[in-house]
């Protein structure tokens, strides 16, 4: 086979394989060329061509997985989203003193939660733009819902090959490029699979702690979630951020970092999990309101009885003074 110039023409073989040629920087559909921590992440972190694995999309350039949200559609889909969350719940609610720690904007993010329910990615996309509205969001989402639903690569979704250790290693290096990006946050359920808020103990897939020994630094925060019933015919949705994690203050094996990560999840899920348990609302700070009472013709009803006799017409069955 003739070739132009051999690795031993530049230095040998060892030579070129410590310092192999730059890559440019790709331009993606559309023409948007990626900022310059991402192209440099993605000439440092994707293998060459011979070392990749097989799969579908494997062969695709990295910087070519890494979505690219669009704000249009992000305003869009966040006020349907909220009007939804309205319609289905009786109130999102984060639990007095589970605020998300203060983070610096540069600071790469990774915020990982339980996953109880379906409802999962919308609470996380209402916590994302109330908490962190500075920030550019992403999540990965399975390879084969993201090639049916391609919308969704507009709202910072990022494909992964579940299941397959090429598919592991597709999302590692997705993820260290996409937090390459000053002000990038990543939303990660790595429990991998629906499980109940109090099932116990929890076990987290060991690509978070991977993720966590590669990623330095940056902030690991947990999120619990929960949708308990309590007075109305709609539930609730309650949210604990807890006690966050920089990867720069341990030098800790993928294995260690994933029980430290499962460990201050599982805080997370258990002070929620206290707070529920009281039905309480007052250990609550409202972040939206959404529907109370029956609805319908009963509670047309109760209207019209709450104006004969002169009183003001309240549709939750609740404690009127337990909502702050």
């Amino acid at each position: 086979m003739r070739s132009t110039k051999t690795s031993e023409e530049s230095g040998g073989p060892r030579e070129a394989a410590r310092h192999p040629p730059p890559r440019s920087s790709p331009t993606l559909r559309g023409g948007w060329t990626p900022p310059p921590a991402l192209s440099v992440a993605w000439a440092a972190i994707l293998p060459p061509p011979a070392q990749r694995g097989g799969g579908p999309g494997w062969g695709a350039p990295l910087v070519s997985r890494i979505p690219r949200p669009s704000n249009a559609w992000l305003g869009w889909f966040r006020r349907y989203a909220d009007r939804y969350l309205a319609k289905h719940f009786h109130a999102v609610r984060l639990a007095k003193g589970g605020r998300p720690a203060a983070v610096p904007s540069e600071r790469p993010l990774v915020v990982y939660l339980n996953h109880p329910s379906w409802w999962d990615p919308l609470i996380g996309l209402h916590l994302a733009f109330r908490f962190f509205p500075e920030r550019q969001h992403f999540a990965p989402i399975e390879a084969k819902a993201l090639e049916r639903y391609k919308l969704l690569g507009k709202l910072g979704f990022f494909g992964v090959d579940v299941g397959s250790r090429h598919g592991a290693r597709e999302f590692s290096e997705t993820a260290r490029a996409i937090l390459a990006a000053p002000r990038s946050t990543i939303w990660i359920t790595p429990a991998g699979r629906f499980t109940d808020p109090r099932e116990r103990p929890i076990e987290l897939r060991s690509g978070l702690g991977h993720l966590a020994s590669k990623v330095r630094p940056a902030t690991f925060l947990p999120l619990a979630v929960e949708y308990p019933f309590w007075d109305e015919r709609t539930p609730e949705a309650l949210a604990r951020f807890g006690e966050p994690i920089d990867s720069a203050d341990a030098d800790l094996a993928p294995n260690a970092w994933t029980e430290l990560l499962a460990a201050r999840l599982l805080a997370a899920q258990d002070a929620l999990a206290e707070s529920a348990r009281t039905r309480d609302p007052k250990r609550f700070e409202v972040l939206l309101g959404g529907e109370a009472g029956v609805g319908g013709t009963y509670d047309l009803f109760r209207r019209l009885r709450a104006r004969l006799g002169g009183k003001t017409f309240r549709a939750a069955h609740g404690d009127p003074k337990g909502d702050d």
